[in-house]
């Protein structure tokens, strides 16, 4: 481990299998936390390379709970986090939304760290137990389209290191790795990164391991789409930029924004889902469930997948979705 340390210190990159060890022995708790921090921080500081996000990925599904459901198809809908943004919860907005539209979506998330709200501190507060229990999860799918995947409850190594990327405060390259290895093994995705490198190497791994996904960057930095700004979109046989949405609106962070609280967040949450979103909170979240439609149908066009969706929001069907799994 000295000399994995000694190169990471010296900004030298990990061959793909010093990542898959380094990342054994994290998971396996035989760091100490000074090791597994400087770690987290050399790689941060110099980047993540993909022969180190291929090493990584390998070990975390390899020591993860495997979770196989009897289900034909599947999508994940996340995004990186790290993006300092603090838009409303976008990724599991889209991900109920979708399963009122009857598709099966098996979400991997977690706690926010370097954000103050995510996926699982938001359905947490609104009666969600997390667990890892095959037969409840597949319940779950089979009556709501929809189960969620608490993160540290099928990952060791991320439950190890959570205190540790808490105190730290910023993204790491944890961040970048919880869309890869969700337990499942979803045929689809979506998922969005703060950043295009990122974006691109996603696009690499996933290649050979999902039917079809979807990989997006807003150019300012957002890992969703918003209409702020352009956003890169990125697939198997897809790379275009999106600028405006069908109902052409000027969006301002603000008007997008998941508020102070996990309360404030909660609560966006709810309207939303109900159908009683704000037009700017609506419009994101069907451009994100379009782009999660035409991953499914590469051949439907963004304007029809965005009025598609836009219309699945209205109805707030989506919010008996998320009172299913959460009785």
């Amino acid at each position: 481990m000295k000399n994995i340390l000694q190169k990471i210190i010296g900004r030298a990159q990990l061959t793909k299998d010093e990542a898959y060890q380094c990342m054994l022995a994290i998971g396996n708790g035989e760091l100490h936390d000074a090791q597994t921090v400087a770690v987290m921080a050399g790689i941060q500081m110099r980047g993540l390379q993909l022969d180190e996000l291929n090493g990584f990925r390998e070990a975390l599904l390899e020591l993860a709970l495997p979770m196989h459901f009897d289900i034909d198809q599947s999508i994940d809908v996340c995004g990186t986090g790290g993006d300092g943004k603090n838009t409303f919860n976008i990724s599991t907005s889209t991900a109920f939304v979708l399963a009122s539209m009857g598709y099966k979506v098996v979400k991997h998330g977690n706690y926010g760290v370097s954000s103050l709200c995510g996926s699982s501190n938001v359905l947490e507060s609104l009666g969600y137990t997390f667990t890892n229990n095959k037969d409840v999860l597949q319940r779950q799918l089979d009556h709501a389209n929809i189960c969620f995947m608490h993160a540290p409850l099928f990952h060791p190594a991320l439950k190890a290191v959570a205190p540790l990327r808490k105190a730290l405060g910023i993204a790491t390259f944890f961040n970048s790795m919880g869309p890869l290895v969700n337990p499942a093994h979803p045929t689809h995705q979506l998922s969005g990164t703060y950043s295009l490198e990122l974006a691109k190497q996603y696009q690499h791994v996933l290649r050979s391991d999902r039917e079809n996904f979807t990989i997006l960057h807003g150019m300012d930095g957002f890992d969703e789409l918003t209409f702020i700004g352009a956003t890169r979109i990125l697939g198997k046989e897809r790379d275009e930029i999106i600028n405006n949405s069908p109902k052409v609106i000027g969006i301002a962070l603000q008007q997008i924004s998941g508020g102070n609280t996990v309360k404030d967040s909660a609560t966006i949450l709810v309207n939303v889902l109900q159908g009683k979103g704000t037009e700017p909170q609506n419009i994101v979240l069907a451009g994100n469930v379009a782009l999660a439609l035409q991953t499914f149908d590469p051949e439907k066009s963004f304007e029809t997948a965005f009025a598609e969706a836009h219309e699945a929001i209205l109805t707030g069907r989506a919010i008996d979705h998320l009172k299913k799994i959460s009785a």
